[in-house]
């Protein structure tokens, strides 16, 4: 069985941003990502860092670049890891689908402390979704976070994201969002 289609281009830039594979001069962001309490706060607490470092010396840089629609969201001008963020099929076997089939597309992202209250999640997220919007037909599109988690929450709301239930994974309570890819199509002209 062929895996499912998932947005597949290698960069895309906004304003501010560029989401691009990984590259070596990332590994202090991405180790920042795992490792930093208030960022992980919804996500089972901070990692040890020994732990990240050693994953990435042994699985190097391409661990987080190597799959269709993981990018490191990075500064435009600097080229500095600002976060991560992920257009992926959710595995069937997870909790929280709208389709019987499941493995419907799931935004996620992590930005760096310091990158926070910016816009650039929902800056590096649009960009990412109108991109899929224009490779892939219309189909959910899901975003799943802890519902203790106010900020993911709102901005899933500012993207367009409808809460569809809720349910429990990890220890807390999970809330389920969907938009549909068709609705972050760019018009064309002729449509205006």
């Amino acid at each position: 069985m062929n895996p499912l289609p998932t947005l597949s281009a290698p960069e895309i830039g906004t304003a501010r941003l560029r989401l691009r594979t990984a590259h070596d001069a990332d590994i202090d962001g991405l180790i920042e990502l795992q490792t930093d309490p208030q960022v992980r706060a919804h996500l089972g607490g901070p990692r040890p860092r020994s732990v990240v470092e050693q994953y990435y010396h042994e699985n190097g840089i391409g661990a987080v670049a190597a799959r269709p629609g993981t990018y490191v969201v990075a500064d435009r001008e600097s080229d500095r890891c600002v976060g991560t963020l992920v257009l992926d099929r959710r595995s069937p076997d997870l909790p929280g689908h709208v389709t019987e089939e499941g493995a419907e597309l799931e935004l996620s992202y992590l930005l760096r402390r310091g990158s926070w209250g910016a816009g650039l999640a929902f800056e590096a997220a649009t960009a990412a979704l109108r991109a899929a919007a224009g490779e892939l037909p219309d189909q959910p599109v899901l975003i799943v976070t802890q519902t203790a988690n106010a900020r993911s929450l709102r901005l899933a709301t500012r993207l367009g994201f409808q809460r569809v239930g809720s349910f429990e994974a990890y220890d807390a309570e999970q809330t389920l969002a969907v938009a549909h890819l068709g609705a972050f199509r760019t018009p064309t002209p002729a449509q205006e």
